[in-house]
């Protein structure tokens, strides 16, 4: 089994090493993790990347800020349907719609009707490759003055609407609350209680030399991202290392202190469609019983230089994570190997009795 595991992850990261500098595949089944490099980290160092390697995660960061709600909501510190208002400053304006409020869930879920980016932010700009840092300029002052103009695209809870202004904010709203910066919450809530070293905002000291260059499509270099106070949105960097510790937690509940804000984060859904719906910071579907009906939690995740895929099955403990060090996409080929993962699963478990 290890083997047939450690082949099918080496032939996703060479797939993926075609189109990009350097990536990085883990796959877990059960007790058994395999994780296998290919390419080239691209940093001075050199070298192929590892499951030590630092990729920037983007989006991926999402499910981290969704489980630190999760977390706080467990302890009592936070209501799911509290408003974010009341986490905020004092007399930040936050708007409303059709006489509902923004509610913690809402922005967890991507049901606020928040638009996808902070006021002021042009889409066209963050599809430029020569955009540098597009979100540097995101700190706590300009997003909370860029709300009260803020026009809700729908009233709260009413359908999803992908919003990385929205899970900034949570992840802003829940540090504001504990008294400590979006970097701090996550080591503590998350990454102490699973063991996870290399799940940081800031690269310094020795991981600096773990950290990959990231990467424009065609393979040109480019600078990081940093994300500011819109950190919950996308601005963790780790290792697969570490996403494999945080995606167990998914798979068996994790530790003692983790399990119930594990389960609370997958009991909350929106459903966007028949086969489709949204846990607190998780996508999810079923594929059609043509395709074997597996079940599919996911995320991924993009910066500049990074792309990034999570991807799990709770039903038969099967997980795939892809990192690479370029801007292109690794989606695919990663969905690819985790229904390859369910059928040979599913076949090997023989017809049902």
């Amino acid at each position: 089994m290890a083997q047939e595991l450690a082949t099918l992850a080496q032939h996703t990261a060479d797939r993926l090493a075609e189109k990009h500098v350097g990536v990085v595949v883990a796959v877990v089944a059960g007790d058994a993790v395999e994780i296998r490099g290919a390419g080239s980290t691209g940093a001075d160092h050199g070298g192929t990347p590892g499951p030590d390697t630092l990729f920037e995660i983007g989006s991926v960061t999402k499910p981290f800020t969704a489980l630190a709600l999760a977390r706080l909501a467990s302890a009592g510190t936070v209501a799911l349907d509290e408003p974010l208002a009341d986490l905020l400053p004092d007399g930040t304006a936050v708007p409303s719609r059709d006489g509902r409020r923004i509610s913690l869930q809402h922005l967890a879920t991507h049901t606020s009707g928040l638009p996808r980016l902070p006021r002021g932010m042009l889409l066209p700009a963050l599809l430029r490759p020569s955009t540098p840092d597009p979100y540097a300029g995101c700190t706590a002052e300009s997003l909370l003055a860029g709300l009260a103009g803020t026009r809700l695209g729908a009233a709260p809870g009413k359908r999803f609407r992908y919003s990385n202004l929205g899970a900034g904010l949570l992840g802003l709203a829940l540090a504001h609350r504990a008294g400590t910066d979006y970097e701090s919450l996550i080591t503590r809530e998350i990454c102490d209680p699973l063991g996870m070293t290399d799940t940081v905002v800031t690269v310094d000291g020795a991981r600096s030399q773990r950290f990959a260059r990231g990467h424009l499509r065609r393979g040109r270099p480019t600078p990081p991202w940093h994300l500011a106070d819109l950190a919950g949105a996308g601005a963790l960097r780790s290792t697969a290392t570490d996403l494999v510790a945080f995606v167990r937690a998914q798979l068996d509940g994790g530790p003692e202190e983790l399990a119930e804000a594990v389960r609370l984060s997958r009991s909350v859904e929106h459903r966007t469609n028949r086969f489709a719906r949204v846990h607190l910071g998780w996508m999810a579907h079923r594929l059609h019983p043509r395709q074997g009906a597996h079940l599919q939690i996911w995320h991924n995740g993009g910066t500049g230089g990074f792309s990034s895929f999570v991807g799990f099955d709770p039903e038969k403990h099967l997980a795939v994570i892809a990192l690479g060090n370029t801007r292109s996409p690794v989606d695919r080929p990663a969905f690819d190997l985790l229904r390859t993962l369910q059928t040979q699963t599913q076949n090997a478990a023989g017809p049902p009795h």
